[in-house]
């Protein structure tokens, strides 16, 4: 058992690394990051300070990951652009032109002419123009088309020209940026494009940092609030463990002998009425049976207020309270939420369960202990009943992702400060360490869910070898 134990374990690593590269690399497509909210509220003086500043807080200011394929044209060092928006245009003009050392004498002509706009003009220079010549230098940074370049290059110069001081102060400054530019367009070096590059970065990038951290159980912070997100996670995965489990083991202990009344009584009346009631159940959406039950149960409009209104939380005692202390005063508030939660799960493991014994019952073996003269709940529990559970073994695999990511629909709609609420939350205000922590971790218990099930697969069926 052990070798198949560690065969097993060898087997998910390079199934973790897979999916550690799946979630960064989502991670970094998907919009917002703690750049992107830099330019609100704040000086334009201080932005280059604050974004380094930024970008060494949060570890982008290193490469993605430990080397690229590219071409010749594109250099090695476009991370330490640190705006996304411009490091993606100046990635269009290299697609363009080639030729990074020219575009990188654009840009720096730019950064010159705006620095000059905000730092250098006297303090009391109040230019009619100097706000149009500001917004439209800035826009330079982001566009990439020639026309885009060549209109806002003729607004910067209206500008100037339209105030002689200005014109004088800045005009020269200018006039190296519009060089830099067309020098650009007449010099291209397009086959540097068509040339294969391999850049090696080192183990000190982003990737790299992320996921050694994620090993030790360090997650990062959030954006949004700068809490550590595994204090986060920790505060909602009580409440989604306490919900899950109670749901789970319910499901479990009603649907494995429902299935098992219904598969023995086959196209009997009670099977037939089974059968219906549990297609019934499963048939129903859970949002809406949750609302109505929330509407029905938790107010006083319709003379049912028989639980607490969900907007009041989970209770008035504070997260340093003993938990048994907690449990007791939130009991009232997840019945609903368990009901909700267990009735479709009950009746599809039922209907699994169904399955399963109706196949077994079937098999040689079965027939075989019949015609020894075995009691029929002999021949059920000690010879059908182990050999029926595979489908729910097989369903067990998927209970640990379940129970940790909890449910989005049903922590939303009673307001349980949960895994699935705390989910929706950080996707609602793309705050990324939490959605891809949660996606790792869910990640992880599946494997370790397919674990147990293959374990159990071989405790329970004797054909079934470790080795």
């Amino acid at each position: 058992m052990f070798r198949y134990l560690l065969k097993r374990i060898l087997f998910f690593i390079p199934t973790l690394l897979v999916i550690s590269l799946l979630s960064f690399g989502l991670s970094k497509l998907a919009p917002g990051d703690p750049l992107d909210n830099n330019d609100e509220g704040k000086d334009v003086r201080n932005q280059e300070r604050v974004d380094r500043e930024t970008a060494a807080f949060w570890g982008l200011d290193k490469p993605v990951f430990y080397f690229s394929l590219s071409s010749a044209a594109y250099p090695d060092t476009l991370y330490r652009i640190l705006q996304a928006d411009r490091r993606e245009a100046l990635e269009k003009l290299v697609a363009q032109y080639g030729n990074w050392d020219a575009i990188a004498s654009y840009y720096n002509q730019i950064q010159n002419l705006e620095r000059f706009l905000y730092y250098e003009l006297p303090e009391n220079a109040l230019f009619q123009e100097i706000s149009i010549v500001r917004s439209n230098v800035r826009e330079l940074y982001i566009k990439y088309r020639d026309n885009e370049i060549t209109a806002l290059l003729e607004n910067i110069k209206t500008g100037i020209k339209n105030d002689s001081l200005l014109q004088i102060l800045a005009d020269s400054r200018f006039q190296d940026l519009k060089g830099s530019y067309h020098f650009i367009k007449q010099n291209p070096t397009r086959s540097q494009l068509y040339i294969p590059d391999f850049k090696w970065y080192g183990f000190d990038n982003q990737y790299h940092n992320w996921f050694t951290k994620f090993l030790r159980g360090d997650f990062g912070v959030a954006y949004r609030d700068g809490r550590p997100v595994a204090d986060k996670i920790s505060d909602a995965l009580l409440w989604t463990l306490v919900i899950n489990g109670i749901s789970i083991l319910i499901a479990y202990l009603l649907s494995i002998p429902l299935g098992i009344f219904s598969a023995v009584r086959k196209d009997t009346f009670w099977d037939r009425i089974v059968t219906v009631f549990l297609f019934a159940l499963h048939s129903l959406p859970v949002f809406w049976i949750a609302t109505l039950l929330l509407i029905f149960f938790t107010t006083p409009e319709y003379g049912m207020y028989l639980f607490p209104n969900p907007a009041s939380g989970m209770g008035k005692l504070s997260s340093t309270a003993p938990f048994w202390n907690r449990f007791a005063e939130s009991l009232p508030r997840l019945i609903l939420p368990v009901f909700c939660i267990t009735y479709g799960s009950l009746a599809f493991i039922s209907r699994q369960m169904r399955g399963g014994m109706l196949d077994v019952l079937q098999q040689d073996y079965i027939r075989t202990a019949r015609a020894k003269g075995l009691g029929e709940r002999k021949v059920i529990w000690k010879h059908a009943f182990r050999n029926a559970l595979f489908p729910i073994i097989t369903l067990f695999a998927s209970v640990f992702p379940a129970a940790l990511a909890g449910s989005v629909v049903i922590e939303a709609i009673y307001n349980i400060p949960g895994m699935g609420k705390l989910t929706l939350d950080a996707i609602t205000a793309r705050d990324w360490p939490i959605v891809y922590t949660v996606l790792m971790l869910s990640a992880i218990l599946t494997m370790i869910g397919i674990l147990i099930a293959d374990i159990l697969y071989a405790l329970l069926d004797p054909r079934v070898r470790f080795k």
